[in-house]
């Protein structure tokens, strides 16, 4: 599959950069064939739960989908958990979607328990953990009151797995988690009755990676064309995101989000605490784009005065002290902000959620130890799917549910492999070619895997006619790369989401009956 790309992987660490804290990512599993899936058949169970006080009924269903060749050869088995609607009417116009998250290596647990599916992970209204051991509780912002879901796993995580015999490698790479799960995607949606139906893709992090492009391939391999996606923490062009010698992308386009976090954190001069976050923020982004983007093109040809100025604006909505910014060459990256931003208090922010605090062995690293917003997330979400899979679902399985793997690697990052991967284009002629195509487009203030300007960089940037702007929705929340842990955040979310189908399908059924006349 032809693919216009853009991408640098200088290490292994790019690889779960999305998902995984930088510090104590695992090192790649040598290539070996890895253990076949049992051949177990899904599960069916009938549940309720209540949503603004009304029940909702709904089947979920668990088990592997078999992958295979036109040969008929078992390939691999992919698991899943669908829901849906007991009463959801007619198929032809009850909308079904698609959920994963990324990593790439991560299960869709993060989407299925956080935010979207009928039960959720209990924390605190702030998205903190309490003590375990841990509990879900009915999701009253479950989108399963309006879209039938389907959480895929992609091969080697939770508990999908190449055919005995099988390469992992052939599953791994863009291209080829972009054919896999675009097959399951087919067969799912074949198997299911569900060609009819409007249809959407929601992913998160490098999962609206594998959305951009599953939303070009299915529509040419397949004829499929999607409604709409829905890009949680968007990560499409990875050089805004990749802090690579030479590449000054990334420090401009996260220095908002340093300021956000400074900001949360009381960090900034009394004047600049003292204003609503959204306004000091635009007048960080237009110094972004301005002064600071054009002194880090002029390099060594900047003056001694206006290095000056630039440093103190950078400690100015950083909260960083001047003689760090100078040292730093004006060029302060996401780990040696995360360390030095509370240095003197003993403290790191996270990195997924920069909220969260953590606490180092000591205060002179060059960065933290771990990402203290990934520490708060993982034991609750990994004990509660493993318990849920067994005790509501009945589904039952002895391997281990991998939540959040370094078992995909080494990944293929294909043609791209000597540049940074960039799957722009691939949204590009998706939506040029499906004038029916929308994008929403969820943003956390305070995520710095996937900043916020940086995803509006990549629209404004996006190419060709100006009006698929047009179709394009952008919406912020007070929280970080998970937003939805954050219940204001999580309500707000689905009422955007909902909003949004709504609208995308009206305007669909509007161009119908003004095609018709």
């Amino acid at each position: 599959m032809p693919r216009s790309r853009v991408l640098m992987v200088p290490s292994v660490l790019v690889a779960l950069a999305l998902i995984v804290p930088l510090a104590g990512a695992q090192e790649a599993e040598e290539e070996k064939p890895a253990p076949a899936a049992p051949e177990t058949p899904p599960v069916i169970t009938q549940h309720e739960i209540r949503v603004g006080g009304q029940a909702l009924r709904y089947a979920a269903t668990a088990g592997y989908l078999p992958l295979k060749d036109e040969e008929g050869e078992l390939k691999a088995n992919v698991f899943f958990i669908a829901y849906t609607k007991a009463d959801g009417g007619d198929v032809s116009q009850r909308p079904i979607t698609f959920a994963f998250n990324g990593g790439p290596g991560s299960s869709s647990v993060w989407l299925h328990l956080g935010a979207i599916g009928p039960k959720r992970v209990v924390m605190t209204d702030e998205g903190e953990a309490p003590p375990p051991p841990y509990e879900l509780t009915d999701n009253e912002s479950t989108w399963l009151e309006f879209t039938d879901l389907v959480f895929i796993d992609p091969v080697m995580t939770g508990y999908s797995r190449p055919a005995s015999g099988e390469e992992k490698s052939q599953f791994h790479g863009v291209d080829e988690d972009v054919e896999s799960v675009g097959e399951f995607i087919r067969l799912y949606t074949t198997r299911s009755e569900r060609w009819s139906s409007p249809k959407f893709l929601a992913g998160e992090s490098y999962g609206t990676t594998r959305a951009a492009g599953l939303s070009r391939y299915l529509q040419r391999r397949h004829g499929m064309y999607m409604n709409g996606l829905v890009l949680i923490s968007a990560a499409l062009d990875f050089q805004t995101l990749d802090f690579t010698p030479n590449n000054d992308l990334p420090y401009i386009l996260i220095l908002p989000t340093y300021t956000a976090t400074a900001w949360y954190h009381q960090q900034l001069g009394d004047d600049l605490q003292a204003r609503e976050l959204e306004a000091v923020l635009a007048d960080v982004r237009a110094f972004a784009l301005e002064e600071y983007a054009l002194a880090l093109m002029k390099g060594a040809d900047l003056s001694t005065e206006e290095r000056q100025q630039i440093v103190g604006q950078l400690s100015r909505y950083t909260g960083l002290p001047e003689e760090y910014v100078e040292d730093a060459n004006l060029r302060v990256d996401l780990g040696r902000f995360v360390k030095e931003l509370m240095r003197d208090e003993g403290r790191t922010a996270g990195r997924l959620d920069s909220r969260f605090k953590g606490m180092d062995r000591d205060n002179a690293g060059e960065s933290f130890e771990y990402d203290p917003s990934y520490a708060a997330i993982q034991g609750p979400f990994t004990a509660t799917l493993n318990e849920y899979l067994r005790e509501q679902l009945g589904y039952e399985n002895d391997i281990a549910y991998e939540i959040l793997s370094g078992r995909v690697r080494p990944w293929n990052w294909g043609s791209a492999r000597d540049g940074f991967v960039s799957v722009t284009e691939d949204l590009r002629q998706a939506m040029t070619q499906n004038p029916a195509l929308h994008v929403l487009v969820a943003n956390g203030y305070y995520d710095m895997a996937t900043p916020f300007f940086a995803t509006e960089y990549v629209f404004t940037h996006l190419g060709g006619d100006p009006s698929l702007l047009d179709r394009v929705e952008m919406t912020y929340y007070p929280a970080g790369h998970m937003m939805y842990i954050q219940k204001q955040s999580l309500e707000q979310l689905t009422r955007d989401v909902q909003g949004f189908m709504t609208r995308v399908l009206s305007d669909d059924a509007a161009a119908v009956t003004q095609a018709d006349r």
